[in-house]
């Protein structure tokens, strides 16, 4: 193992985005929250219960792309909506709708409440360009690029695949592992040669059935046995403790 926690033969690190580099995924589950529990207001018995932002959050949302979320979220009450289209308003009562809907409202409390990144994921970061290793940013967030900006952190990654990207390759998101296996070809690393660093179950899935080199899993909610069980190699609670510039 390297100083950096890593197998040697690794050659680049793919981080996620929420919960990783930054302390968005609350805000993300507090959007959606809000989402959800309105809508869910038109409903009766357990079809009506409120969202639970952390096992509903963790199970059906977490890492997901919005729209599969919003779908995943629904089946699991027996609730199923029209599509839509992309651009449907945020007042829509479509699969992109509600959508749209918890992005106004992620985009407001990150206006209102600024965004913060992980000291101990920045640190990483430094280590890992200082060592020489590739990097990429992989994210299900179209806002990806304006977060990296706003914690002035843009400058880490050689590849960024987020939302917008995947949106115009056409590329399925977690838990399928195409956009990690993307970012790996723009570095020119096989897969077997990168480390997946995520601290959602759909990114274990990923990194996983992806075929990559190791997993890191960032238990930030206390579920370290669920990243295990769903693929990680090592598990810890900031990337701090795998080692690197302190």
């Amino acid at each position: 193992m390297t100083q950096l926690g890593l197998p040697d033969d690794i050659q680049a690190c793919l981080f996620d985005l929420d919960g990783v580099v930054t302390k968005t995924a609350v805000v993300h589950a507090a959007a959606w929250k809000e989402t959800f529990d309105a809508f869910l207001r038109d409903f009766d018995g357990d079809q009506g219960r409120p969202f639970d932002s952390a096992a509903d959050y963790d199970e059906y949302v977490d890492g997901r792309p919005r729209a599969d979320g919003v779908r995943a979220f629904l089946d699991s009450r027996g609730i199923h909506l029209p599509e839509g289209t992309p651009d449907d308003p945020p007042d829509a009562r479509t699969v992109h709708g509600l959508g749209n809907r918890k992005n106004d409202l992620l985009l407001e409390k990150i206006r209102t409440g600024g965004v913060e990144a992980y000291d101990g994921t920045l640190r990483y970061l430094e280590a890992v360009r200082a060592a020489g290793l590739r990097t990429a940013i992989v994210s299900s967030s179209a806002n990806c690029r304006d977060v990296l900006r706003a914690v002035d952190a843009e400058h880490f990654f050689d590849v960024r695949v987020d939302g917008v990207v995947a949106a115009e390759r056409n590329l399925p998101g977690k838990p399928h592992p195409d956009t990690f296996l993307a970012a790996a070809r723009d570095l020119g690393v096989e897969a077997s040669r990168a480390a997946v660093f995520e601290d959602a179950l759909a990114g274990m899935d990923a990194g996983r059935a992806g075929g990559f080199g190791y997993v890191v899993g960032l238990d930030r909610v206390g579920q370290s046995d669920a990243l295990y069980a769903h693929g990680a190699s090592v598990v810890v609670k900031d990337l701090a403790e795998l080692g690197g510039k302190q």
